[in-house]
Order: C-alpha cells, then structure tokens, then sequence
C-alpha cells in the first residue's frame, strides 16, 4: 500500500495513493481512521483492513470517482506528527567518503555498531516549500535518504524481530546547515542547530508488502530486510547524486535493535538512514576539491528546486525559499 496524508478542512488526512488518485481511508471504510497517528497506533488491527482496501480500489470495486486527483491536493508528510525522529548513519560510502575528503582514515567504529542522533520531530514537513534563515545558507545542503516509521510498540528489540515493527518505508531529506553544524560539533555535541529546522519526509509512506520484490539479503553479517531500491536526487532539474537503500550497510533492524535497547519505541517514531553516498553537497563537493583545487562549491540557494526520488516509493520535491529577515545567530558570536 501507499498511503498519504494531505490537508482537508484544515487538518491532517490519511488516504491511500492508487493511480495519481487519493482515496480517504474512512471515507472508504468505516473501521479506518482518518489519520496516519490513529492508523499507527492500532497497527495490527487496521492494516489487515486497508490491505483488503487497496486491492479493492485497485482492481477497480471502489471506483477512481470516490477519490480526488492526488495533483490538487496540498500533501503533507507521511506522518505529520511522529513522535520522534532519529536518523542513523548507514552508508559505509558515505562515511568513508567524507572522512578522505577531510584526509581522515576510515573510522573502524563504523562497522562494529550502527549510531543514530535525534533531530526536531516537530520540525518534520512534506513536499512544498522549505523556510530557511539567513545563516541556513552558509552553506545549506540536502541529504538524500530513506527513512522507516515505527508501527507498534517495543523496547529491547532483537534485530531478528525488528521488520515487523517497520511501518513502511520513505524518502527523506534531512535538510542540513553545514556552518551551524560543524561550528557546534567542534564543542562535541550536536549535529543539532546545524539540523533542526527542517527535515522532509514523502511523499507517501509504502508498506512492506508492497516491496517484497524488491527485497534481497543484508550485507554479510548483518539481518534484517534490504531492498534494491535506486536512490536520485536533482537541483533545479540537474542529477547530481545516485545510489541504492540496498547499498545500507546497517540495515533497519539493526539500528532499531539500538535505538529501543532500555527504550520504549513508539508508534510514530522515525528513523532515517542516514545519507546514501554521493548524497549531498558536503560529500559531493569535498570529493570535487580532492581532485581538482579549482573545483567551484555548491550549495544551495533561494528559489533551487531539490527533487529526490526512490524507486518503488516516489517523488518528493521541495523548493528553498528565504525568510523575509536578516536576524542572525551567527552575528552574535563573541569573541
């Protein structure tokens, strides 16, 4: 299935997505719920329900006249409100990457645990517009990934047991402001400031059955489910990044197994992957300067146009606008 949330009547509507068309989910059946919380948090009981839903609407017994083109529709987040948001750190290529971009040896922590940090749950948003502040755009970059929702409780997950907590899976781009975020990581904490503002997530969230062909083995050494699943992503119509969530070296049951080890996992918790390698302007840029000392920087600016798109979930699209302001933090610096 692949089920959104979008705006009606000023609040947050579940559907599921067939065919460019949106069908809501307690319009069409009774015992639905309206919205993705109530959906995730009664999991068990409703997804055998919506199951036998979606292949109603798509064999054609609930006709496209009881849905509403998906085109028209102000789409929100998958999950507008989750809970919580963790991202991890998967991508060995990725990590190894910017580690020789900065002349650095390979971290060998790396492949001994997965890692994860929070970032500001309330912060999270769908396609559409991103609001940045004046100091986001000391060097604002993207970060394509896939991210998963958590669909029932649980606290010391096994990583063997750990796929069917998994919602589904989405893209996500995990906005991030590199001079806030390398200024407060040179204090040893953080990414925080640097990541806060922003984290976009759609725009639809597909559950598991609906990508069972797409599955193939963890790398070796690992458990858990993977998916060959091509990863892209485009500024203002330009490709500049490719890679696959099969290239996650840590899958997702693992970094749940960490995430709930003495913690509570919550319906509506999200975990992201981290970044895909060569999937950001951080990565792409520090790798362009390694080879050529006259390489130019990117980064993004007002008015770009950042597209990501994975294979088997869809396109989510997100245009940078600039905050009618000129207050800054970073003009408050002592010293």
């Amino acid at each position: 299935m692949k089920l959104v949330s979008y705006l009606s009547d000023g609040r947050d509507q579940l559907a599921f997505l067939v065919d460019g068309y949106l069908f809501d989910c307690d319009l069409v059946h009774p015992e639905l719920p309206s919205s993705m919380n109530m959906f995730l948090q009664y999991w068990d009981d409703m997804f055998p329900i919506a199951q036998q839903v979606n292949a109603a609407i798509k064999d054609g017994r609930i006709g496209k006249e009881r849905g509403v083109d998906i085109q028209v529709q102000n789409l929100l987040a998958p999950v507008p409100f989750p809970t919580s948001c963790r991202d991890g750190y998967a991508f060995r290529q990725h990590v190894a990457a910017a580690r020789r971009n900065r002349k650095v040896e390979m971290i060998p922590e790396f492949d001994q645990y997965p890692i994860f940090y929070f970032t500001n749950h309330h912060s999270i948003q769908g396609p559409g517009d991103i609001y940045c502040m004046p100091d986001h755009f000391e060097k604002l970059d993207f970060e394509l990934e896939a991210a998963i929702v958590i669909c029932k409780s649980g606290k010391n997950i096994p990583a063997e047991d750990a796929d069917q907590y998994i919602g589904g899976l989405m893209i996500m781009n995990d906005m991030s402001a590199r001079r806030l975020q390398m200024e407060e990581m040179l204090l040893n904490l953080g990414p925080a400031k640097g990541k806060d503002f922003s984290t976009v997530i759609g725009p639809c969230l597909v559950t598991l059955d609906e990508l069972e062909s797409y599955e193939i083995p963890a790398k070796p050494g690992h458990s858990g489910k993977n998916w060959n699943l091509g990863m892209k992503c485009w500024v203002n119509g330009v490709q500049v990044s490719e890679g696959n969530v099969g290239d996650m070296d840590w899958t997702f049951a693992e970094i749940i197994e960490r995430c709930a080890y003495g913690v509570q996992l919550h319906p509506g918790d999200v975990i992201g992957s981290g970044t895909v390698g060569t999937g950001c302007f951080l990565e792409l840029n520090g790798t362009g300067k390694l080879n050529d000392p006259n390489y130019q920087e990117q980064w993004l600016q007002p008015g770009d146009t950042v597209t990501m798109e994975i294979e088997g979930i869809g396109i989510l699209e997100n245009t940078i606008v600039k905050e009618d302001t000129d207050f800054s933090i970073l003009a408050k610096k002592k010293g």
